[in-house]
């Protein structure tokens, strides 16, 4: 599967976890700097990410990943 196919998957993640709307969510924005994300909640968007795509992730590598297009990128290489 694609990263841009995967892209709807991680906004749903992301609006989840940080309580805001999917379609206010660009490519770029950094879940931290742009949508606020705390520590915590970057955790737990890792968490969400693996039980969204069935996949277990290194989670160190998956914390440096910083906005949508990055995030799908990630995850894509997982699920190939």
């Amino acid at each position: 599967m694609a990263a841009h196919e995967l892209k709807p998957r991680v906004r749903k993640v992301i609006a989840e976890v940080l309580k805001i709307e999917p379609d206010s969510i660009p490519d770029d924005a950094n879940f931290v700097f742009d949508l606020g994300a705390d520590s915590m909640q970057s955790v737990t968007l890792v968490a969400g990410f693996q039980e969204e795509f069935g996949i277990e992730m290194d989670e160190d590598r998956a914390l440096q990943v910083q906005t949508v297009s990055d995030a799908a990128t990630f995850i894509a290489s997982y699920l190939h």
